[in-house]
Protein backbone atom coordinates (compact mmCIF):
# COMPACT_ATOMS: atom_id res chain seq x y z
CA UNK A 1 0.00 0.00 0.00
CA UNK A 2 0.83 3.85 -0.92
CA UNK A 3 3.07 4.74 2.50
CA UNK A 4 1.24 8.29 2.11
CA UNK A 5 -2.69 6.62 2.05
CA UNK A 6 -1.49 4.38 4.93
CA UNK A 7 -0.08 7.08 7.26
CA UNK A 8 -3.12 9.25 6.21
CA UNK A 9 -5.86 6.28 7.00
CA UNK A 10 -4.72 5.54 10.06
CA UNK A 11 -4.84 9.37 10.76
CA UNK A 12 -8.39 9.63 9.92
CA UNK A 13 -9.27 6.86 11.74
CA UNK A 14 -7.19 7.11 14.81
CA UNK A 15 -8.50 10.58 15.36
CA UNK A 16 -12.11 9.64 15.04
CA UNK A 17 -11.79 6.94 17.29
CA UNK A 18 -9.69 9.60 19.95
CA UNK A 19 -12.53 11.65 19.32
CA UNK A 20 -15.36 9.29 20.05
CA UNK A 21 -13.80 8.09 23.10
CA UNK A 22 -13.17 11.81 24.40
CA UNK A 23 -17.23 12.27 23.93
CA UNK A 24 -17.62 8.56 26.02
CA UNK A 25 -15.65 9.37 28.72
CA UNK A 26 -17.00 13.22 28.69
CA UNK A 27 -20.37 11.94 29.42
CA UNK A 28 -19.38 9.16 31.94
CA UNK A 29 -17.87 12.16 33.95
CA UNK A 30 -21.27 13.64 34.47
CA UNK A 31 -22.05 13.51 37.78
CA UNK A 32 -25.72 14.09 38.79
CA UNK A 33 -24.42 15.64 42.42
CA UNK A 34 -24.25 18.86 41.72
CA UNK A 35 -20.49 20.42 42.96
CA UNK A 36 -20.74 22.65 45.94
CA UNK A 37 -19.67 25.46 44.86
CA UNK A 38 -22.34 25.86 42.65
CA UNK A 39 -25.46 25.22 45.19
CA UNK A 40 -27.41 28.66 44.93
CA UNK A 41 -26.41 28.74 41.44
CA UNK A 42 -28.37 25.90 39.65
CA UNK A 43 -31.25 24.19 41.10
CA UNK A 44 -31.66 20.17 40.83
CA UNK A 45 -33.48 21.17 37.40
CA UNK A 46 -31.61 23.14 35.75
CA UNK A 47 -28.17 21.07 36.67
CA UNK A 48 -29.82 18.05 35.00
CA UNK A 49 -30.75 20.04 32.24
CA UNK A 50 -27.36 21.23 31.81
CA UNK A 51 -26.17 17.84 31.73
CA UNK A 52 -28.79 16.88 29.02
CA UNK A 53 -27.48 19.40 27.09
CA UNK A 54 -23.96 18.10 27.33
CA UNK A 55 -25.41 14.21 26.14
CA UNK A 56 -28.00 15.31 23.20
CA UNK A 57 -24.37 17.53 21.85
CA UNK A 58 -22.24 14.98 22.39
CA UNK A 59 -24.61 12.30 20.46
CA UNK A 60 -24.76 15.25 17.79
CA UNK A 61 -21.50 15.09 17.44
CA UNK A 62 -20.67 11.59 16.99
CA UNK A 63 -23.25 11.36 14.16
CA UNK A 64 -21.89 14.44 11.94
CA UNK A 65 -18.42 13.37 13.13
CA UNK A 66 -19.10 9.91 11.98
CA UNK A 67 -20.53 11.11 8.83
CA UNK A 68 -17.59 13.75 7.60
CA UNK A 69 -15.63 10.59 8.20
CA UNK A 70 -17.14 8.17 6.17
CA UNK A 71 -17.53 10.76 3.46
CA UNK A 72 -14.07 11.74 3.41
CA UNK A 73 -13.19 7.84 3.54
CA UNK A 74 -15.14 7.11 0.15
CA UNK A 75 -13.53 10.43 -1.27
CA UNK A 76 -9.95 9.25 -0.76
CA UNK A 77 -10.91 5.88 -1.52
CA UNK A 78 -12.91 6.33 -4.80
CA UNK A 79 -10.71 9.00 -6.46
CA UNK A 80 -13.19 12.07 -5.62
CA UNK A 81 -10.24 14.38 -6.00
CA UNK A 82 -9.49 13.44 -9.36
CA UNK A 83 -12.71 13.45 -10.58
CA UNK A 84 -12.88 17.14 -9.14
CA UNK A 85 -9.70 17.86 -10.65
CA UNK A 86 -11.25 16.16 -14.30
CA UNK A 87 -14.22 18.90 -14.11
CA UNK A 88 -11.97 21.56 -13.35
CA UNK A 89 -9.47 20.57 -16.23
CA UNK A 90 -12.34 20.12 -18.46
CA UNK A 91 -12.83 24.19 -17.74
CA UNK A 92 -9.83 24.99 -19.94
CA UNK A 93 -8.40 27.23 -17.33
CA UNK A 94 -4.90 28.55 -16.44
CA UNK A 95 -3.17 27.03 -13.45
CA UNK A 96 -4.57 29.71 -11.36
CA UNK A 97 -7.96 30.18 -12.01
CA UNK A 98 -7.88 26.24 -12.18
CA UNK A 99 -6.48 26.02 -8.63
CA UNK A 100 -9.38 28.59 -7.48
CA UNK A 101 -12.11 26.42 -9.24
CA UNK A 102 -10.60 23.12 -7.47
CA UNK A 103 -10.73 25.01 -4.00
CA UNK A 104 -14.37 26.54 -4.68
CA UNK A 105 -16.06 23.47 -5.73
CA UNK A 106 -14.88 21.73 -2.36
CA UNK A 107 -15.45 24.53 -0.41
CA UNK A 108 -19.10 24.97 -1.65
CA UNK A 109 -19.65 20.61 -1.90
CA UNK A 110 -18.42 20.74 1.82
CA UNK A 111 -20.77 23.56 3.01
CA UNK A 112 -23.72 21.99 1.23
CA UNK A 113 -23.02 18.76 3.09
CA UNK A 114 -22.55 20.67 6.41
CA UNK A 115 -25.71 23.06 6.36
CA UNK A 116 -28.44 20.72 7.25
CA UNK A 117 -26.40 19.68 10.39
CA UNK A 118 -25.97 23.38 11.03
CA UNK A 119 -29.60 24.28 10.68
CA UNK A 120 -30.36 20.81 13.05
CA UNK A 121 -28.03 22.64 15.39
CA UNK A 122 -29.09 25.73 15.57
CA UNK A 123 -32.89 25.48 14.93
CA UNK A 124 -33.61 21.92 16.93
CA UNK A 125 -31.08 21.78 19.28
CA UNK A 126 -30.48 25.16 20.60
CA UNK A 127 -34.06 26.02 20.66
CA UNK A 128 -34.93 23.46 22.43
CA UNK A 129 -32.52 24.79 25.28
CA UNK A 130 -33.57 27.91 25.02
CA UNK A 131 -30.67 29.33 23.35
CA UNK A 132 -31.48 30.14 19.84
CA UNK A 133 -32.61 33.27 18.99
CA UNK A 134 -31.81 33.75 14.94
CA UNK A 135 -34.33 33.20 12.77
CA UNK A 136 -33.82 31.77 8.98
CA UNK A 137 -33.61 35.19 7.39
CA UNK A 138 -30.56 35.45 8.90
CA UNK A 139 -29.05 32.27 8.89
CA UNK A 140 -29.04 32.59 5.15
CA UNK A 141 -28.15 35.89 5.04
CA UNK A 142 -25.05 35.09 7.63
CA UNK A 143 -23.75 32.30 4.51
CA UNK A 144 -24.46 35.02 1.58
CA UNK A 145 -21.92 36.98 3.90
CA UNK A 146 -19.60 34.56 5.01
CA UNK A 147 -19.76 33.61 1.19
CA UNK A 148 -19.02 37.04 0.29
CA UNK A 149 -16.14 37.35 2.82
CA UNK A 150 -14.59 33.55 1.34
CA UNK A 151 -14.60 34.59 -1.79
CA UNK A 152 -12.96 38.35 -1.67
CA UNK A 153 -10.26 37.33 1.33
CA UNK A 154 -10.30 33.23 1.22
CA UNK A 155 -9.72 34.08 -2.98
CA UNK A 156 -7.06 37.31 -2.60
CA UNK A 157 -4.82 34.66 -0.33
CA UNK A 158 -5.47 31.91 -1.86
CA UNK A 159 -4.18 33.06 -5.32
CA UNK A 160 -1.45 35.00 -3.41
CA UNK A 161 -0.45 31.67 -2.46
CA UNK A 162 -0.89 29.53 -5.42
CA UNK A 163 1.11 31.84 -7.37
CA UNK A 164 3.88 32.41 -5.64
CA UNK A 165 4.42 28.02 -5.26
CA UNK A 166 4.02 28.25 -8.61
CA UNK A 167 5.96 31.12 -9.77
CA UNK A 168 9.47 31.48 -7.26
CA UNK A 169 10.33 27.91 -7.16
CA UNK A 170 12.03 26.63 -3.98
CA UNK A 171 11.46 30.09 -2.19
CA UNK A 172 8.04 30.14 -2.36
CA UNK A 173 6.91 29.10 0.54
CA UNK A 174 8.63 32.08 1.90
CA UNK A 175 6.66 34.52 0.08
CA UNK A 176 3.37 32.69 0.79
CA UNK A 177 4.52 32.78 4.56
CA UNK A 178 4.80 36.48 3.95
CA UNK A 179 1.92 37.19 2.91
CA UNK A 180 -0.17 35.45 5.35
CA UNK A 181 1.85 36.69 8.23
CA UNK A 182 0.85 40.02 6.90
CA UNK A 183 -2.94 39.09 6.85
CA UNK A 184 -2.66 37.53 10.27
CA UNK A 185 -1.44 41.18 11.83
CA UNK A 186 -3.86 43.11 10.21
CA UNK A 187 -6.89 40.98 10.43
CA UNK A 188 -7.50 42.59 14.04
CA UNK A 189 -8.30 46.18 12.92
CA UNK A 190 -10.05 44.47 9.45
CA UNK A 191 -12.22 42.22 12.31
CA UNK A 192 -12.87 45.55 13.54
CA UNK A 193 -13.89 47.72 11.21
CA UNK A 194 -15.27 45.75 8.23
CA UNK A 195 -15.93 42.27 9.47
CA UNK A 196 -17.70 42.71 12.57
CA UNK A 197 -20.05 44.87 11.58
CA UNK A 198 -21.30 42.91 8.58
CA UNK A 199 -22.83 40.58 11.21
CA UNK A 200 -23.52 42.67 13.85
CA UNK A 201 -25.27 45.81 14.83
CA UNK A 202 -22.57 48.01 17.76
CA UNK A 203 -24.21 50.66 19.64
CA UNK A 204 -22.42 53.22 21.92
CA UNK A 205 -23.05 51.43 25.91
CA UNK A 206 -25.26 54.30 27.69
CA UNK A 207 -23.51 56.30 30.24
CA UNK A 208 -24.00 55.03 33.34
CA UNK A 209 -22.55 52.96 36.44
CA UNK A 210 -21.46 50.27 34.45
CA UNK A 211 -19.49 52.93 31.80
CA UNK A 212 -18.47 55.43 34.36
CA UNK A 213 -16.78 52.03 36.49
CA UNK A 214 -15.54 50.46 33.05
CA UNK A 215 -13.65 53.92 31.96
CA UNK A 216 -12.37 54.27 35.58
CA UNK A 217 -11.10 50.67 35.66
CA UNK A 218 -9.19 51.37 32.40
CA UNK A 219 -7.71 54.65 33.39
CA UNK A 220 -6.38 52.81 36.93
CA UNK A 221 -4.68 49.90 34.86
CA UNK A 222 -3.71 52.37 31.49
CA UNK A 223 -5.67 50.19 29.65
CA UNK A 224 -5.84 52.31 25.94
CA UNK A 225 -9.45 52.34 25.92
CA UNK A 226 -11.45 54.02 22.71
CA UNK A 227 -14.87 52.88 22.75
CA UNK A 228 -17.31 50.31 24.74
CA UNK A 229 -20.24 49.37 22.56
CA UNK A 230 -22.57 46.97 22.92
CA UNK A 231 -23.54 43.93 20.67
CA UNK A 232 -26.52 42.28 19.72
CA UNK A 233 -25.57 38.77 20.53
CA UNK A 234 -29.33 37.90 21.29
CA UNK A 235 -30.08 38.85 17.58
CA UNK A 236 -28.53 34.90 17.52
CA UNK A 237 -28.58 33.60 20.81
CA UNK A 238 -29.31 34.01 24.38
CA UNK A 239 -25.25 32.57 25.11
CA UNK A 240 -23.38 35.63 26.93
CA UNK A 241 -20.00 36.74 26.01
CA UNK A 242 -17.34 39.37 25.68
CA UNK A 243 -14.54 40.70 24.03
CA UNK A 244 -12.29 43.26 22.65
CA UNK A 245 -10.69 44.27 19.43
CA UNK A 246 -8.76 47.02 17.98
CA UNK A 247 -5.36 47.46 17.07
CA UNK A 248 -2.33 49.84 18.91
CA UNK A 249 -4.09 52.12 21.40
CA UNK A 250 -7.49 52.34 19.59
CA UNK A 251 -8.70 49.17 21.70
CA UNK A 252 -13.02 48.66 21.50
CA UNK A 253 -14.68 46.27 24.03
CA UNK A 254 -17.67 45.10 22.23
CA UNK A 255 -20.27 43.49 25.23
CA UNK A 256 -22.93 40.96 24.01
CA UNK A 257 -26.47 42.43 25.00
CA UNK A 258 -27.07 39.05 26.55
CA UNK A 259 -24.25 39.54 29.25
CA UNK A 260 -25.70 43.02 30.47
CA UNK A 261 -29.20 41.29 31.17
CA UNK A 262 -27.93 38.43 33.48
CA UNK A 263 -24.65 40.09 35.33
CA UNK A 264 -23.77 42.58 37.89
CA UNK A 265 -21.98 45.87 37.48
CA UNK A 266 -19.12 44.54 39.53
CA UNK A 267 -19.19 41.09 37.20
CA UNK A 268 -18.67 43.08 33.99
CA UNK A 269 -15.56 45.10 35.40
CA UNK A 270 -14.02 41.75 36.96
CA UNK A 271 -15.15 40.02 33.05
CA UNK A 272 -13.86 42.99 30.95
CA UNK A 273 -10.77 43.09 33.47
CA UNK A 274 -9.72 39.47 32.22
CA UNK A 275 -9.72 40.59 28.66
CA UNK A 276 -7.36 43.49 30.07
CA UNK A 277 -5.61 40.92 31.55
CA UNK A 278 -4.68 39.24 28.34
CA UNK A 279 -3.65 42.35 26.80
CA UNK A 280 -1.15 43.44 29.55
CA UNK A 281 0.54 39.81 30.01
CA UNK A 282 1.08 40.34 25.79
CA UNK A 283 -1.15 36.86 25.39
CA UNK A 284 -2.41 38.38 22.01
CA UNK A 285 0.33 39.62 20.56
CA UNK A 286 2.77 36.65 21.69
CA UNK A 287 -0.62 34.09 20.40
CA UNK A 288 -0.24 35.96 17.07
CA UNK A 289 3.57 35.58 16.84
CA UNK A 290 3.31 31.69 17.57
CA UNK A 291 0.65 31.41 14.51
CA UNK A 292 3.02 33.24 12.39
CA UNK A 293 5.88 30.62 13.30
CA UNK A 294 3.54 27.52 12.67
CA UNK A 295 2.33 28.78 9.86
CA UNK A 296 5.99 29.29 8.24
CA UNK A 297 6.62 25.80 9.57
CA UNK A 298 3.39 24.63 7.97
CA UNK A 299 4.69 26.42 4.15
CA UNK A 300 7.87 25.19 4.59
CA UNK A 301 6.80 21.42 5.30
CA UNK A 302 4.51 22.12 2.26
CA UNK A 303 7.60 23.36 -0.27
CA UNK A 304 8.38 19.76 0.86
CA UNK A 305 5.56 17.62 -0.16
CA UNK A 306 3.85 20.00 -2.82
CA UNK A 307 4.81 17.94 -5.69
CA UNK A 308 5.68 14.57 -4.09
CA UNK A 309 4.60 11.50 -6.54
CA UNK A 310 3.67 9.26 -3.94
CA UNK A 311 1.36 11.33 -2.22
CA UNK A 312 -0.50 12.32 -5.70
CA UNK A 313 -0.79 8.83 -6.01
CA UNK A 314 -2.07 8.43 -2.49
CA UNK A 315 -5.35 10.22 -4.11
CA UNK A 316 -5.66 8.44 -7.03
CA UNK A 317 -4.68 11.57 -9.06
CA UNK A 318 -3.77 11.58 -12.51
CA UNK A 319 -1.70 15.02 -13.15
CA UNK A 320 0.38 16.60 -10.36
CA UNK A 321 -0.56 20.16 -9.44
CA UNK A 322 0.03 22.98 -7.07
CA UNK A 323 -3.61 23.24 -5.38
CA UNK A 324 -3.92 19.52 -5.45
CA UNK A 325 -0.50 19.23 -3.36
CA UNK A 326 -1.47 22.32 -1.16
CA UNK A 327 -4.99 20.36 -0.40
CA UNK A 328 -3.41 16.95 0.19
CA UNK A 329 -0.56 18.13 2.46
CA UNK A 330 -3.38 19.47 4.86
CA UNK A 331 -4.65 16.05 5.29
CA UNK A 332 -1.57 14.39 5.46
CA UNK A 333 -0.96 16.99 7.72
CA UNK A 334 -3.53 16.24 10.25
CA UNK A 335 -1.96 14.31 13.02
CA UNK A 336 1.06 16.94 13.58
CA UNK A 337 -1.78 18.95 13.78
CA UNK A 338 -3.43 17.40 16.72
CA UNK A 339 0.11 17.54 18.27
CA UNK A 340 0.58 21.04 18.03
CA UNK A 341 -3.52 21.69 19.20
CA UNK A 342 -2.71 19.82 22.05
CA UNK A 343 0.43 22.25 22.83
CA UNK A 344 -1.74 25.24 22.50
CA UNK A 345 -4.36 24.63 23.86
CA UNK A 346 -1.82 23.96 27.03
CA UNK A 347 0.04 27.42 26.69
CA UNK A 348 -3.59 28.89 26.30
CA UNK A 349 -5.04 27.45 29.59
CA UNK A 350 -2.36 28.84 31.40
CA UNK A 351 -3.05 32.32 29.66
CA UNK A 352 -6.57 32.17 30.64
CA UNK A 353 -5.11 31.23 34.82
CA UNK A 354 -2.63 34.54 34.71
CA UNK A 355 -5.41 36.76 33.43
CA UNK A 356 -8.01 35.63 35.61
CA UNK A 357 -4.80 36.40 38.21
CA UNK A 358 -4.49 39.85 36.93
CA UNK A 359 -8.54 40.43 36.56
CA UNK A 360 -8.09 39.43 40.38
CA UNK A 361 -5.73 41.74 41.09
CA UNK A 362 -5.91 44.63 39.82
CA UNK A 363 -9.98 44.68 41.07
CA UNK A 364 -8.83 43.84 44.34
CA UNK A 365 -11.73 41.37 44.71
CA UNK A 366 -11.46 37.98 43.26
CA UNK A 367 -15.04 37.15 44.55
CA UNK A 368 -16.49 39.05 41.98
CA UNK A 369 -15.07 37.20 38.65
CA UNK A 370 -15.55 33.83 40.21
CA UNK A 371 -19.38 34.74 40.46
CA UNK A 372 -19.22 35.81 36.62
CA UNK A 373 -17.47 32.46 35.94
CA UNK A 374 -20.42 30.98 37.74
CA UNK A 375 -23.38 32.86 36.28
CA UNK A 376 -21.58 32.54 32.67
CA UNK A 377 -21.56 29.03 33.36
CA UNK A 378 -24.76 28.34 34.47
CA UNK A 379 -26.39 30.74 31.62
CA UNK A 380 -24.76 29.00 28.53
CA UNK A 381 -24.97 25.09 30.35
CA UNK A 382 -21.40 25.02 30.54
CA UNK A 383 -20.44 21.26 31.59
CA UNK A 384 -18.74 21.59 35.02
CA UNK A 385 -16.48 18.37 35.28
CA UNK A 386 -14.96 17.53 31.43
CA UNK A 387 -12.86 14.62 31.23
CA UNK A 388 -8.95 15.61 31.72
CA UNK A 389 -8.83 14.23 28.06
CA UNK A 390 -11.34 16.26 26.50
CA UNK A 391 -9.42 19.57 28.51
CA UNK A 392 -6.62 18.00 27.55
CA UNK A 393 -7.27 17.44 23.91
CA UNK A 394 -9.96 20.56 23.32
CA UNK A 395 -10.03 23.20 25.99
CA UNK A 396 -8.68 26.38 25.32
CA UNK A 397 -10.00 27.69 28.51
CA UNK A 398 -9.70 25.62 32.16
CA UNK A 399 -12.80 23.76 33.53
CA UNK A 400 -14.82 26.79 35.52
CA UNK A 401 -14.15 24.73 38.66
CA UNK A 402 -10.21 24.55 38.53
CA UNK A 403 -10.25 28.49 37.70
CA UNK A 404 -12.81 29.26 40.89
CA UNK A 405 -9.98 26.68 42.98
CA UNK A 406 -7.25 29.41 42.12
CA UNK A 407 -8.74 32.42 42.27
CA UNK A 408 -9.40 31.31 46.08
CA UNK A 409 -5.95 30.79 46.50
CA UNK A 410 -5.16 34.81 45.15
Amino acid sequence: MNIYLLIILSALIGEFLLRTLVRVLNLKALDPGLPNEFQGYYDEEKYARSQEYTRVNARFAFFTTSFDFIIILVFILFGGFNFVDQIVRGFGLSTLPSGLAFFGILFFASDLISTPFSLYQNFVIEEDFGFNKMTLKTFILDKLKGYLLTLVLGGVFLTAILFFFEETGEYGWLYAWGIIGLFMILIQPLFTLVIAPMFNKFTPLEKGELRTAIENYAQKVGFPLSRIDVMDGSKRSAKSNAYFSGFGKQKRIALFDTLLEKHSNDEMVAILAHEVGHYKKHHIKVGILISILHTGLLFWLLSIFIDNPGLFEAFQMKEISVYGGLTFFMILYSPVELVLSVIMNAVSRKNEFQADAYSAKTTEKSEHLISGLKNLSVSNLGNLTPHSLSVLLDHSHPPVLERITALKKI
